[in-house]
């Protein structure tokens, strides 16, 4: 399937220059929708995934559809202070800022097989500090996945060898 045709591009926005790539209008229509979680899941089984890991926010509207598709635990990466047991975290620098990450201590088992799922990769930096937790909980990355790379970007080169599933490349 062309996810392409289900990607809404805004310029401008959230500041000049950008070409927002809005992932709303995959999200409405439930068959592309699907269609998207399922072509992931191909991917997760290929790599033996036992659990998905996915970044807030958006991460959460392709993980956990993701891991409910692979019958497999789902562990929300948030924003730090939103998590309500002991938790671990991270800074990391965004696109157009920073800001930092948290997991709870027991999110993840060592030596748990984890797939990243999110929305989009950019620069790369999410999914670098996301990785950074999922390792010091003792966690074994083995693919990230995501609806949208930016390939212009480069944020694959921070992934090292982790196998990356993109379905759509800008």
């Amino acid at each position: 399937m062309d996810f392409k045709q289900y990607i809404r591009v805004i310029p401008d926005f959230p500041q000049p220059g950008i070409r927002f790539k809005d992932i709303t209008t995959l999200l409405k229509d439930g068959p592309a929708y699907h269609a998207a979680i399922q072509e992931l899941a191909v991917f997760a089984q290929e790599v033996e995934a036992e659990v998905i890991a996915g970044p807030e926010a958006r991460g959460f509207v392709v993980g956990a559809p993701l891991s409910y598709e692979m019958k497999i635990g789902f562990v929300p990466i948030r924003k730090s202070g939103k998590l309500p047991y002991e938790s671990i975290k991270a800074d990391y620098n965004l696109e157009y800022g920073k800001d930092a990450l948290a997991v709870h201590v027991d999110a993840i088992q060592p030596g748990q097989r984890v797939l990243i799922a999110d929305d989009l990769l950019a620069t790369g930096g999410t999914i670098e500090t996301t990785i950074q937790l999922i390792e010091q909980l003792g966690g074994k990355v083995v693919g990230a996945a995501f609806l949208i790379e930016l390939g212009y970007l480069d944020g694959r080169s921070k992934l090292g060898n982790i196998p990356v599933k993109s379905l759509i490349q800008y």
